[in-house]
């Protein structure tokens, strides 16, 4: 099991000096095992800092973080050990890929692993699958590649860890809205099928609406929403205050709402909006 624990968490750069900045500020929260999680904020709100202390890149200044029980940052072991059971893809994959060929790349973390060429070969098919990286590029320099090809090569390195915790940050950042609904649906099928916790950070709240069961909204270094897509969209208001958006559906629902028609229930996604359209024509008689 790979629960997460947050305690306390606080996180200040250049402690010490005159660019001290306090970028987490008494976090404490619990993600458990097998939960899809999206993570929101402004620019600078903490998001980015907290996840990568979830796997030990960064240790905290004060506070602890456990996965599966164990303090992450307990010993040097503990922090080499998180590695493999909370893997982080960051928002621009072609920092990720060194390797000579898409196949070498995939399959670094399972070979840091000391895992059999055989195991190894298995995972990096498996993960191959999942991402929709083509077998064909396999032997391709990923240097060479697009950027929708190489964020899902990044996915698939991570993926071959098996990690309990899959993070990822702005995953469809730069791509076409057919590059975006692919790695997202292929990352609900890796949920689903895995088990594993799957954790987003996103500025596009589309994205959030559509696939997180919690979103967690980051603001000034503090946690200040947490909640169900249902629970965090219904205040449009405490987003606005935070520098966020809503959903083109929830802004459109809300237009029509102040336009007169009577639209129910809570919207914030395009499903939902295409619902209650439907169902406020059918009462009205058209």
């Amino acid at each position: 099991m790979s629960e997460i624990r947050v305690e306390n968490l606080r996180h200040v750069y250049s402690a010490g000096t005159p660019f001290e900045k306090t970028a987490i500020e008494d976090v404490s929260l619990t993600i458990p095992q097998g939960q899809f999680v999206g993570i929101i904020g402004h620019t600078g709100s903490g998001k980015s800092t907290f996840i990568q202390h979830l796997n030990a890149l960064l240790q905290p200044s004060s506070g602890k973080v456990f996965v599966g029980g164990k303090d992450v940052n307990e010993s040097k072991y503990t922090r080499r050990d998180v590695k493999w059971q909370v893997g982080i893809v960051f928002q621009y994959p072609e920092y990720q890929l060194f390797e000579e060929t898409v196949y070498r790349d995939i399959a670094f973390g399972p070979r840091n692993m000391k895992l059999s060429e055989e195991e190894i070969d298995a995972r990096v098919r498996e993960a191959a699958k999942f991402a929709q990286v083509d077998e064909e590029l396999f032997e391709r320099s990923p240097l060479e590649l697009s950027g929708g090809q190489k964020r899902r090569i990044a996915i698939a390195g991570v993926i071959a860890l098996r990690p309990g915790v899959l993070i990822l940050d702005e995953p469809t950042a730069g791509l076409d809205p057919a590059g975006c609904r692919q790695i997202l649906d292929n990352l609900c099928e890796y949920h689903r099928r895995s088990g594993s916790t799957v954790i987003i950070v996103s500025h596009n709240m589309d994205d959030i609406a559509r696939i997180a069961e919690r979103i967690i909204a980051f603001d000034h270094g503090r946690v200040a929403m947490d909640g169900t897509p249902e629970e965090i969209f219904s205040e449009p208001e405490r987003l606005e205050a935070m520098g966020l958006d809503v959903p083109r559906a929830t802004s459109l629902a809300m237009a029509l709402r102040d336009a007169g028609v009577p639209l129910r229930g809570s919207i914030y996604t395009h499903d939902q909006l295409l619902g209650a359209v439907l169902r406020a024509k059918e009462a009205a008689g058209c």
